[in-house]
């Protein structure tokens, strides 16, 4: 479609919405609403320095009941949700302060339309209107900011990671639903803008903190937080400065079960005689899939977060100026254990499989010596003790990954605003940088255990010789000694912009223009080196049994919940196991560094021009944005003869080695805001917009991730096209009684390209092929079951971004709240109903059709208490692993509670409860049978005494 067109359609609708918005104005009688002292539009300007100075407008109060604490922040909330033009949402600091969150997206969570994705113990992920996190934008004081990596392997994501960000720096959210020209591209789900606090908007001295202790059950440990607010200004109040720092550690974990993929049953019989003569006798068929391996999965982490944010801020009657400075140390050191027992890679020691549903095998055996003999025998069910050079050659193995990763973000940028003020016009500049670093670091140190076992589905894998297998042994890594990985990760943000305003007399308030430049840079590079010494368990640290119980509250087997491990994360990243290593780092994986360094620069280039209108009950905008976007991404093209010999200083023939690709995108963005005041209180808006957004930086990156382990791997695409999306909304609100609510919206959204993940099967070098011990064992199992060549050339599932066609998303939100009168309770809710689907039929990433959220409360004297409870519907979500396909998530529901206790003026006493339920994180592969994986977090609890003076 082009411009022409495009332009034409949008247009057609917004002369449809104002014709009809002008006809209900002419019925309704402009002096009937409630009339006020004028005041600023609290429509803020996310892409402008300060918020937009508008023209007089009606604020309608919503009444004169004197609230405070938690009712007084969703009163605030209401306030800008009324006055906005466009569709709006907000949260105020009090409100944030009141509910239990711990970082700014269990904010939103109450949110029509807001839904999060709990894949971690914190929330990285924030859906809106149920669009992939990816396609929100989100800013700080209305300027984006950098942020590395933090997880290595972590899936692409061009969202904001609010797990990062502590609530305590924030003083107000407002989520617009639909874009005005002024804002900032890139958002087709939602625009998140977070506000700071500005010295001069707080009174003099003031100082504000709390100390507090986090408890998480499934690890049965804790840790302290604490954070502080002090702002001091001068007497006339010209000249101001705040500060605010946070301590923040938490413990926390995910325990469950994985599973790396599927093999179809004939593969599994084509070297198994028992299995083939159960396909010839009917039993299996040859289509039935096996789960690869069932693994017990425990994630460990410990986070210590250390920020620091600063306003400096000068104002004149005609001039201001707002300088912001930020720093941010947030260490997330983890260590990951998987054990599986890997029942695919040695399948001619498969006896037995079984009990297929819906085409699923879910049962199985494996013997380690294949005699079909009673269980335990004579010789220790075919085990070795210390079998570091892979000797035994056992038909039946289970491995132990042990993964510690270092993991330390550095964040920090200066933001520079300015108004300058005229009799009716006004100028506001925005400059600013911002730069996120990350020296990813990963030990990995591979374990395996030659015995005997079966395995369930439902329940995971049983040693059939508990008393061997946890004894260790008989555990060592068996001639593949791991290797370790360095993964430098560094993102940059640079923005400049210029605004100017003039008022007008009429049915146009003002006109406003605009320019902006916005560039980023991210990019990483991988070094990984193999050739540690082969060690035994013992030797490289044992640390007992397991316990895990949040298999136990799964229902998982003895075997999952208590089997051998490390010593955790100092005897894997430690000196003890690089020292005695002879051959590091002498052994660098050439494939790794070439297939996964990269650079992508993006530059958008944008002017726009907007007015504001109003005529009796009647204001909104109109406007238009030109956006310009070069993508140049980088990285290497490495021929076959230089992935086989897997050496780095390999000579590149012409139009190999380091590559350039270069992608200019020119988009045309109208936008149209229509609110009516209809009565004193209802407000109906209207609003059309075309909107655009960008494929993740890494996914627009020339790099293939690939885990040699388990064969799969994910894939850039430097040439994906952007979003493209033509976007209708509307909304009707009745604000029934002071601090109450009942509305509804509409919204429907044709998106014109719409990228998703292909699957497919690609044939590659194995980057491991070359790495001391690595043929010996894996390679030779797969080169046995025709997965790989003899040369290493193997069959990888290859995970990729493509440019999907079109797509619809449809559907509506309802939401309510009321205090009922002097009883102290009130009641917050909201229902939200998505529908997305591809062209092809296909579904949309993050997409939940229904999702709802209950939130009652209580506030009367010293007492403040809310519950929070939010549930969602199933939805289509990322692989697991790199490569791996993409999984569907199973319903999930989230409760929450907090209770304030105000001892006086000063002093608070906060107590909060988070996922009480423990719900359970399950994943599927398109059939519920097909399990992906299952985690649990586990239920955490805060308890703090917060102080306020002045």
């Amino acid at each position: 479609m082009n411009y022409r067109k495009k332009i034409a359609l949008t247009m057609s609708a917004i002369t449809g919405f104002c014709l009809l918005f002008a006809s209900v104005a002419r019925g309704a009688d402009p002096d009937t609403t409630t009339t006020a002292a004028p005041q600023q539009s609290t429509n803020a300007a996310p892409a402008s320095a300060e918020e937009a100075k508008k023209p007089v407008q009606k604020a309608v109060e919503l009444g004169s009941v004197n609230v405070q604490g938690l009712r007084a922040s969703l009163s605030a909330s209401l306030t800008t949700k009324r006055n906005a033009d466009a569709i709006v949402d907000a949260v105020t600091a009090t409100d944030i302060g009141k509910f239990p969150t711990t970082n700014v997206a269990d904010a939103l969570a109450l949110i029509p339309g807001v839904t999060l994705d709990h894949n971690i113990p914190a929330t990285e992920r924030v859906s809106v209107d149920g669009l992939d996190p990816s396609l929100n934008v989100s800013l700080l004081d209305g300027h984006p900011v950098a942020q590395a990596m933090w997880l290595f392997g972590d899936q692409p994501n061009r969202g904001f990671n609010f797990s990062l960000l502590p609530s305590e720096l924030v003083g107000k959210i407002e989520v617009y639903k639909s874009p005005e020209a002024r804002m900032v591209e890139g958002s087709l789900g939602g625009l998140i803008v977070m506000h700071t606090i500005d010295p001069l908007d707080v009174k003099d001295g003031t100082l504000r903190g709390t100390v507090g202790y986090n408890y998480n059950d499934m690890v049965s440990q804790g840790k302290p937080t604490a954070s502080g607010f002090y702002s001091i200004q001068n007497g006339d109040g010209t000249f101001g400065i705040d500060i605010s720092a946070q301590h923040y550690e938490q413990l926390s974990g995910r325990q469950g079960m994985e599973n790396y993929g599927y093999t179809p049953v004939s593969a599994i019989a084509a070297s198994n005689p028992t299995i083939q003569a159960e396909v010839t006798a009917g039993t299996l068929k040859g289509t039935d899939l096996m789960p690869n391996e069932l693994s017990a999965a425990n994630f460990q982490q410990t986070e210590k977060r250390d920020n620091v944010f600063s306003n400096i801020q000068y104002r004149t009657s005609n001039f201001e100026s707002v300088v912001s400075l930020m720093y941010q140390d947030d260490n997330l050191d983890n260590t990951n254990q998987s054990t599986y027992a890997w029942a695919g890679l040695r399948p001619g020691g498969i006896t037995s499989l079984g009990n297929v549903v819906n085409g699923i095998v879910t049962t199985g055996t494996s013997l380690a010596d294949n005699k079909g003999t009673a269980l335990p025998n004579g010789n220790t069910d075919g085990a070795c003790i210390g079998d570091t050079a892979g000797a035994c050659a056992q038909k039946a193995i289970t491995l132990s990954d042990n993964f510690a990763r270092g993991s330390d973000i550095k964040t920090q940028g200066v933001d520079w605003r300015t108004k300058f003020s005229g009799y009716d016009w006004y100028i506001t500049t925005q400059v600013g940088i911002s730069d996120s670093t990350n020296d990813i670091s990963q030990v990995l140190k591979e374990i395996a255990y030659g015995g005997s076992f079966s395995w369930n589905l439902n329940q995971g894998f049983s040693f059939l010789d508990p008393s061997t297998a946890n004894n260790p042994q008989y555990w060592a890594d068996y001639g593949w000694g791991g290797n370790h990985s360095l993964l430098p990760y560094s993102a940059r943000d640079t923005y400049g912009q210029i605004d100017y305003t003039k008022d007008l007399d009429g049915f146009f308030n003002n006109i406003q223009v605009g320019f902006r430049y916005g560039g980023h840079w991210e990019s990483q590079a991988e070094y990984v080196y193999g050739g540690f010494t082969p060690k035994t368990l013992n030797q490289i640290g044992y640390g007992g049994l397991s316990d895990l119980s949040g298999l136990s509250s799964l229902g998982l087997s003895g075997s999952m919940v208590s089997h051998v491990q490390t010593g955790g994360f100092g005897a894997i990243m430690g000196a003890n196991p690089l020292s005695a290593t002879a051959n590091y780092p002498n052994n660098p994986d050439a494939n790794s560094y070439f297939d996964n360094t990269w650079n992508v620069i993006q530059e958008n280039t944008a002017a726009y021009v907007q007015s504001d209108f109003s005529q009796g009950n009647v204001h909104g905008n109109i406007g238009l944005r030109v956006v310009s976007a070069k993508i140049t991404a980088q990285g290497f093209n490495v021929p076959g003869d230089c992935q086989s010999t897997d050496n780095l200083k390999c000579t590149f023939p012409s139009g190999y080695g380091w590559v350039t690709y270069n992608n200019t995108h020119v988009n045309v963005l109208p936008a149209i805001n229509v609110a009516d005041e209809v009565t004193q209180d209802v407000v109906i808006r209207g609003a059309a917009s075309e909107t655009v957004a960008y494929a993740p930086y890494n996914q627009l990156a020339p790099y293939f991730e690939a885990n040699d382990t388990v064969l799969t791997a994910a894939a850039g695409n430097p040439n994906l096209k952007p979003y493209e999306s033509i976007n209708f909304d509307g909304s009707a609100e009745w604000y029934f009684q002071p601090e109450a609510v009942l509305a509804g919206s509409l919204f429907y959204k044709k998106v014109n390209n719409y990228i998703v993940q292909s699957a497919t099967t690609q044939s590659r070098i194995n980057g491991s092929w070359t790495l001391p011990g690595y043929i010996t064992n894996t390679g030779q199992a797969y080169i046995n079951s025709g997965q790989c060549t003899a040369a290493g050339v193997c069959n990888y599932s290859v995970t990729q971004p493509v440019d999907g066609g079109g797509a619809k998303v449809k559907g509506f939100a309802v939401s309510y709240q009321q205090s009922f009168a002097q009883t102290g309770f009130g009641l917050r809710a909201n229902y939200t109903y998505s529908d997305a689907t591809t062209d092809s039929g296909g579904a949309l990433p993050y997409n939940s059709k229904n999702s709802y959220s209950l939130s009652p409360f209580y506030e009367q004297g010293p007492f403040t208490a809310s519950i929070d409870y939010s549930w969602r519907s199933s939805y289509l979500a990322g692989g697991y692993v790199a490569g791996a396909p993409a999984t569907d998530v199973d319903s999930y529901k989230d409760l929450s509670a907090s209770f304030t206790y105000a001892i006086n003026d000063m002093l608070a006493i906060n107590l909060s409860g988070l996922n009480l339920q423990n719900s359970v994180y399950h994943t599927y592969i398109g059939n519920p049978t097909e399990l992906g994986s299952e985690y649990v977090t586990g239920r955490q609890y805060l308890a703090s005494l917060s102080f306020k003076l002045n």
